[in-house]
């Protein structure tokens, strides 16, 4: 079965769209130039990576002249929203209390104890 894509990007192709946040659009060139100050890569590194971006919908690429333009297809919020998701239903359960909890540096509450579900046992085998 294929994997589900996520819709947390990776380092490399989140650098890339905060460049294109910071710049509204821009070319590969203006890309790099932006994600260049933190990380060295080469023209065609960047390219590849707005182009992965472009096929999982998070970017629009345009024709200008004899190149490119890339723009945010999301915005910064929205794509903060599904990390803090990601994060709260992976780390959390779920549940923003704990979340909280955590971020305001309170003890966790203890994990409940529970007798293992033999379902899943027998699904794992």
């Amino acid at each position: 079965m294929p994997r589900a894509l996520r819709d947390i990007p990776p380092p490399l192709e989140l650098a890339c769209l905060r460049a294109l946040w910071r710049l509204e659009q821009g070319n590969v060139h203006a890309v790099r130039e932006i994600v260049g100050q933190s990380r060295p890569l080469a023209y065609t590194t960047i390219m590849t990576v707005l182009d992965r971006l472009v096929r999982k919908g998070k970017i629009t690429r345009s024709k200008q002249g004899r190149s490119y333009t890339y723009a945010p297809t999301q915005s910064r919020d929205a794509l903060r929203r599904a990390a803090v998701r990601d994060l709260l239903d992976s780390y959390f359960d779920g549940s923003e209390a704990e979340l909280l909890a955590f971020l305001r540096g309170n003890q966790p509450t203890p994990a409940p104890s529970f007798e293992p579900d033999r379902r899943i046992d027998a699904a794992l085998l």
